[in-house]
């Protein structure tokens, strides 16, 4: 029998871009081991559609992507949060979320950068380290799930470290 998959949430304030491609990412990339999904504290209300073309550029499924409040994701019963934005890391998460380990990326928001080229390469950039983590905790999944818990404890621990300077 395996086991149960890891449940990721992706966090951001708006839910429109960087939480939406590291969802479907690692939906994509991730299955059977990983189950995402992705929400915000004030979300947009519509996926941002630079994020739609490049994940369909890269073979990624849209068609169940939608920004979403984290208030609606109760249920998902998350085994660990990835806070993408700088913002999102500093906010006040629901109750229910107080329990659930909080890992921040604070990637760079591409769809805020107005040059066309520069934006590109953003969203590029942005992609790939979403997939070399994902890949990543995959190895570790298929090798000794126990690796994959202690690898996010370190993260948990540089993150408490760094808030200390």
């Amino acid at each position: 029998m395996s086991p149960q998959p890891v449940r990721v949430l992706f966090l951001c304030t708006h839910n429109r871009c960087r939480s939406i491609l590291a969802e479907a990412l690692t939906r994509h990339h991730g299955h059977p081991y990983l189950v995402a999904a992705s929400a915000g504290s004030t979300p947009e209300g519509q996926v941002h559609p630079d994020t739609l073309a490049n994940l369909q550029q890269h073979g990624i499924d849209i068609s169940d992507l939608h920004s979403k409040s984290w208030h609606d994701m109760r249920p998902f019963q998350t085994d660990y949060s990835i806070a993408v934005c700088e913002h999102a890391a500093g906010e006040s998460c629901p109750a229910w979320m107080e329990t659930t380990p909080l890992i921040p990326w604070a990637l760079t928001d591409p769809s805020k950068i107005t040059h066309s080229a520069e934006r590109e390469q953003a969203f590029a950039s942005v992609i790939a380290r979403i997939e070399n983590e994902v890949r990543k905790w995959v190895r570790l999944l298929q090798q000794n799930p126990e690796q994959f818990h202690h690898y996010m404890r370190t993260q948990l621990a540089r993150r408490s470290a760094q808030s200390l300077n």
